[in-house]
């Protein structure tokens, strides 16, 4: 039987990478610049090293698994990419990634500052993920999945936990998290347990987890989209969709327009440089998409802030 993390392993987790994370801040907004009656708590997690929550399982992948002196191999659309290569640099340990051509340059960029080797070739990550398997197959490479691995998953996980120990008995009635493969998703959603209400957020053009919890199983799906490079995964991972499917609340799809006008305002109102993919979860409140209750608190994870900055600055100086 397939084992799932549980919040031990996550506090396990936590033990192992707290030296080598930074705990990123909570930040709280005026609600009613969004129309809502009471404010909005702003998960910070784009101050996270290399730039998203991802290295938060690249940590505790490599600290917790033997690693071959073949080094990591990795497959990314860019940020998991960046966050393995931080953290095999800060180890010591040999690393190459593989991304897709839709990587961005920035996130491409970034990988190479941290010194690891990439590949960039193929359409979509999942050609990506092939070229990686062939590597570790020739090399023994261990590989460092995504999202669809039990260490990833608990090494997400200690966001939850990170959030719970900084706001205690005021944590969010609702918590919003943007969703590509799913494994922050379903990390935040073990750790809590239902205990709070976790809302996945994914765009209509990659929709791997609503599909999936639709169809009753992982199913592929067309990626396409402004946040294809970071929430663009063809097909959500078994053990996401049997987490995501006992322990979230339900998935929101959102339309381009939406998560553009969420990464524009969270620049202009408050200087906060997200992704397209980083904005998603806001852009479910700026939207209406989710219309809180009465009363309700409402928690938003802005997970990602590895943008082309030449983009958010044409994006922000349109009327």
């Amino acid at each position: 039987m397939t084992a799932f993390p549980s919040t031990d392993d996550m506090r396990h987790a936590h033990d192992l990478i707290a030296s080598h994370i930074r705990k990123t801040p909570v930040f709280a907004i005026d609600g009613t610049e969004l129309g809502l009656a009471g404010p909005v708590s702003l998960k910070l997690e784009l101050l996270q090293h290399s730039g998203t929550f991802k290295p938060r399982g690249a940590f505790y992948n490599l600290l917790s698994r033997d690693v071959p002196e073949a080094g990591v191999a990795a497959a990314s659309g860019g940020n998991h990419g960046a966050a393995v290569a931080y953290a095999a640099r800060k180890l010591g340990i040999k690393a190459r990634i593989f991304v897709p051509d839709i990587a961005s340059p920035a996130k491409i960029a970034r990988i190479r500052s941290y010194g690891a080797e990439i590949v960039v070739k193929g359409e979509r990550y999942a050609d990506a993920l092939e070229l990686c398997s062939a590597y570790q197959t020739e090399t023994g490479a261990i590989g460092l999945h995504a999202y669809d691995g039990f260490h990833t998953i608990c090494g997400q996980g200690t966001l939850g936990l990170e959030l719970e120990q900084q706001m205690g008995p005021d944590l969010p009635d609702t918590l919003l998290v943007a969703v590509g493969g799913g494994g922050l998703i379903s990390g935040i959603a073990s750790w809590f347990d239902k205990r709070v209400k976790v809302i996945g957020v994914e765009p209509n053009e990659a929709s791997a987890l609503a599909q999936a919890l639709a169809a009753g199983g992982p199913v592929d799906v067309p990626v396409s989209g402004v946040a294809a490079d970071s929430l663009g995964a063809k097909r959500t991972g078994d053990m996401v969709y049997q987490i995501a499917r006992d322990k979230i609340d339900h998935v929101l799809c959102l339309d381009d327009e939406a998560i553009l006008e969420a990464q524009k305002t969270l620049w202009t109102r408050h200087h906060l440089a997200t992704e397209a993919g980083g904005a998603t979860a806001f852009a479910a409140l700026l939207s209406g998409a989710y219309k809180p209750e009465k009363d309700e608190r409402v928690g938003v994870v802005l997970c990602g802030s590895n943008v082309d900055l030449d983009k958010l600055a044409t994006l922000t100086s349109q009327e």
